[in-house]
C-alpha cells in the first residue's frame, strides 16, 4: 500500500516538526524551503533520512496528497495557487498536528501578552502535573511536542497560524486582545486580522471555554456580534465586576470559577502592570478550569519568572536602568512597556514598520520620553511620528550604537527602555536576536 505523501513548505521549526510528526505517522515526506536552512534543521532531516530540498521551490512540491504550509505563507501567495488547482488541502502545521492529537488543549492568541500568559500557564500546570507540553509559537512547535506524547498542551498561537486552520479546537481559547498588528498581511484591515485573531475559537463546542479580556474592545463587540460563538465564556476585568472570571476589588485579584475563589493581592503578583495582571487573571482562569489547587494557583502567580525580552531588567548602570523589551513588536505592547514606567524614559524604537499608528503612544511618549532613539535602516515614519513630542530624536543603524547613545544621553534615575513597536528583520534575524544583542551591548558598557 503506498504511503499518503505530504509537502512541508518551509524548514524552521514548524516545518521540521510537522516533517518528522508526518514520518512517524507514515507519510512520505517531501520538505521544501526557498531559503538555506539552518544547519541543525539540516542535520535532523538527512538524520531521519526526510527528502527536502532548500535555496528554492521546484515542481516536486505538487506531487503530494497534502501540503502543510510555514505560518510565514499567505494564503494568497502564488506558490500555493497551484495547490488549489489541483485540490490538494494545503493547511498550517497547527492543523496538522492537531489531526494527530486526542488530549486536552489549551491555546492562546492574542495582539499582546499570549507568550507571558502560555509560559504561565505552564507553570502552573507543571506544578500540579508532570506530563505537560508547552508549544507551538513559543519554544517548539506543536508538531514536534507531539513526538513525546502528553496529557495536556499549552499552545501560544498568532494568527499566522490560525489562518491555516480547518479543525483545530482548543478544549480552553483565550484571546488576550485584539489591537493592530501584521496589517501588511491583513490587505491593511483591522477587520480582517480580528477575524483571523477569532478563528481560535470557531470549532469550539458548549463544553468549551473562551476566556477573554472584558476591557478589550475589539474582542468583546466581536463576542457580542458574532452567534456563531458556541464555548462557555469567561470575562476578566480590571473593573469590580463580580459577573466576571476575574476581576478586582479593594486591590485584591479574585478568580471565581466552579463556585470557587482564589483571592490575592496584587502585591502578591510575581507580574507587576496592568497588562501583567491581566495575564495573571487569564492564566488563573484557564488553570481553575483544568482543576489546579487554588494554592497551586497562587504560589505560581507569585513566583513566575517573567520570559527573557519581556520587560526584562539588563543592568543598572551608574544610576540608568536597562530594560529589554525586545518582544515589543507591535505598537500596542510598546504602550504596555512605557504606561509601566515610573521614571522618564529613554526609548529605544524602530524596525520593520507593519503599518503601524503611533497615534495611541503620542500622549505616553510626551510625558515620559525625554529621547527618542531610532533603530532601523528606514526611520522616517518614526521620526515623523513624534518630531513634534520630543526634544531629542536621534538614529542608530546597529544595537552597539543605539545602546552607547542612550548611555550617553541618560541621566541617573532615568530608563533606557528598548522597546521598538516592530518586527526586527532590517537589522537582526528574530526579536531574541535584537534582544540579546541589547543585553551584550548593555553589559560592554
Amino acid at each position: 500500500m503506498n504511503k499518503k505523501r505530504i509537502t512541508i513548505l518551509g524548514g524552521g521549526e514548524s516545518g521540521v516538526g510537522a516533517a518528522l510528526l508526518a514520518q512517524k505517522k507514515n507519510f512520505a515526506v517531501f520538505l521544501s524551503d526557498s531559503h538555506s536552512l539552518q544547519q541543525h534543521y539540516r542535520q535532523e532531516l538527512m538524520q531521519h533520512q526526510i527528502a527536502f530540498e532548500e535555496n528554492g521551490h521546484t515542481e516536486k512540491i505538487y506531487h503530494c496528497d497534502l501540503a502543510v504550509k510555514s505560518p510565514g505563507i499567505p494564503d494568497n501567495a502564488p506558490i500555493i495557487s497551484p495547490f488549489i488547482q489541483q485540490n490538494t488541502e494545503v493547511i498550517s502545521e497547527i492543523e496538522f498536528a492537531y489531526r494527530h492529537c486526542n488530549k486536552k488543549i489549551i491555546a492562546v492568541t492574542g495582539s499582546n501578552g499570549k507568550t507571558t500568559t502560555t509560559s504561565l500557564i505552564g507553570h502552573i500546570l507543571k506544578s500540579s502535573l508532570t506530563d505537560v507540553a508547552v508549544a507551538g509559537n513559543i519554544g517548539v512547535s506543536f508538531a514536534r511536542a507531539l513526538l513525546e506524547p502528553k496529557s495536556i498542551y499549552v499552545l501560544e498561537i498568532s494568527s499566522f497560524q490560525l489562518d491555516g486552520i480547518k479543525y483545530f479546537r482548543p478544549d480552553i481559547a483565550i484571546i488576550t486582545n485584539i489591537t493592530p498588528d501584521h496589517l501588511d498581511r491583513y490587505n491593511n484591515r483591522f477587520e480582517n486580522y480580528i477575524a483571523s485573531k477569532m478563528r481560535i475559537t470557531m470549532n469550539q463546542l458548549p463544553e468549551d471555554h473562551l476566556i477573554f479580556c472584558a476591557e478589550d474592545e475589539s474582542t468583546t463587540h466581536e463576542i457580542d456580534s458574532n452567534r456563531a460563538i458556541h464555548a462557555r465564556l469567561h470575562r476578566y476585568s480590571l473593573g469590580n465586576e463580580p459577573y466576571s472570571a476575574a476581576y478586582i476589588e479593594n486591590k485584591h485579584l479574585i478568580i471565581h470559577i466552579k463556585e470557587k475563589e482564589i483571592i490575592m493581592t496584587l502585591e502578591e503578583l510575581a507580574l507587576q502592570g496592568r497588562h501583567n495582571i491581566y495575564n495573571s487573571m487569564a492564566a488563573g482562569i484557564a488553570a481553575k478550569l483544568i482543576d489546579i489547587r487554588k494554592e497551586n494557583i497562587k504560589q505560581c502567580l507569585s513566583d513566575f519568572q517573567n520570559i527573557p525580552h519581556r520587560l526584562e531588567r539588563v543592568a543598572t548602570i551608574h544610576g540608568v536602568t536597562f530594560i529589554n523589551d525586545s518582544k515589543a513588536t507591535n505598537v500596542n505592547s510598546a504602550w504596555f512597556a512605557l504606561e509601566s514606567q515610573n521614571m522618564p524614559v529613554v526609548w529605544i524604537a524602530g524596525g520593520v514598520d507593519k503599518g503601524n499608528d503611533y497615534t495611541r503612544l503620542k500622549e505616553l511618549v510626551k510625558a515620559r520620553v525625554t529621547v527618542l532613539i531610532c533603530l532601523g535602516t528606514e526611520n522616517e515614519k518614526l521620526k515623523n511620528a513624534f518630531s513634534g513630542d520630543v526634544d531629542i530624536i536621534e538614529e542608530a543603524k546597529t544595537m552597539d550604537q543605539a545602546v552607547r547613545i542612550a548611555y550617553h544621553v541618560a541621566r541617573p534615575g532615568e530608563t533606557v527602555l528598548l522597546s521598538p513597536a516592530c518586527a526586527s528583520f532590517d537589522l537582526f534575524e528574530n526579536y531574541e536576536d535584537r534582544g540579546n544583542q541589547f543585553k551584550t551591548a548593555v553589559n560592554k558598557l
